[in-house]
């Protein structure tokens, strides 16, 4: 995730700076010498990187605890508004679109990808996520994550796919386009959860994770297609050091 866009992303602050690439940051990448080995030595900014002990993202498999624990969701289409900030494809969201975990209550901002999933589920990545961020009144993060396998084709996701900037570019809106999250989601929202990070640098703490339990599908030809574009942009596991990482019962 995009630790600049999405933290001066609040409600009380504006939202342009969600929409545009991070040229004010120190060059990270995923791989070579500026990879996520190197991220915490590439600026004092970024140390929590190699310092944090709630990183993201986590292996999935082992959770300690199973309960009966669901977000909900209530989001709503709108225009499809779509950039390439260089390390991922990313689409922003209108106000209106909301998350509830618990007793918090959060608004999506946007939802990027990863070609493969950062997460690992008993070991095993999947050949993409999707990660839907949201905020709260405070400016606190969740993000819900939703694991896709090979499979039947995903019509929503296909406006995407189709709009997507093979370069990087700042936000543009589609004429004519409306765009579904909520038909990217699982039918069912029992969620891996647990507190941890962005996945990108700064690495910034705090953020409450869900990763949807069920999987959704997409065609080889759509993977491959955002694939083609992001390239390999998954950081690897981070340690658990001892979190307590809940699973919902289904």
């Amino acid at each position: 995730m995009s630790a600049r866009t999405l933290l001066f992303a609040t409600i009380a602050l504006p939202s342009v700076a969600l929409a545009s690439p991070d040229h004010d940051q120190p060059h990270w990448s995923y791989s070579g010498e500026a990879g996520p080995a190197k991220w915490g030595e590439l600026s004092e900014d970024f140390k929590t990187c190699k310092t944090g002990r709630m990183q993201s993202p986590v292996e999935l498999g082992a959770a300690d605890i199973e309960a009966k624990f669901a977000v909900r969701v209530n989001y709503k289409p709108g225009p499809l508004t779509v950039l390439n900030n260089g390390h991922t494809v990313q689409a922003t969201f209108a106000p209106g679109s909301t998350l509830s975990s618990g007793i918090s209550r959060y608004k999506l901002l946007q939802v990027h990808f990863h070609t493969p999933s950062e997460e690992v589920v008993y070991g095993m990545p999947y050949p993409m996520v999707a990660h839907f961020v949201h905020v709260d009144h405070a400016g606190n993060l969740a993000v819900l994550g939703v694991l896709f396998e090979e499979g039947a084709h995903n019509a929503e996701l296909e406006k995407l796919v189709r709009a997507a900037p093979a370069k990087e570019k700042e936000a543009e809106t589609i004429k004519g386009v409306t765009f579904d999250p909520a038909k990217l989601l699982p039918a069912n929202l029992s969620v891996y959860r647990y507190e941890g990070s962005l996945t990108t640098p700064p690495c910034t703490e705090g953020v409450r994770w869900h990763v949807a339990r069920q999987r959704v599908t997409a065609s080889a030809a759509q993977i491959a297609a955002l694939h083609a574009i992001m390239g390999d942009n998954a950081r690897p596991v981070q340690p658990l050091y001892g979190r307590l990482l809940v699973a919902g019962a289904d």
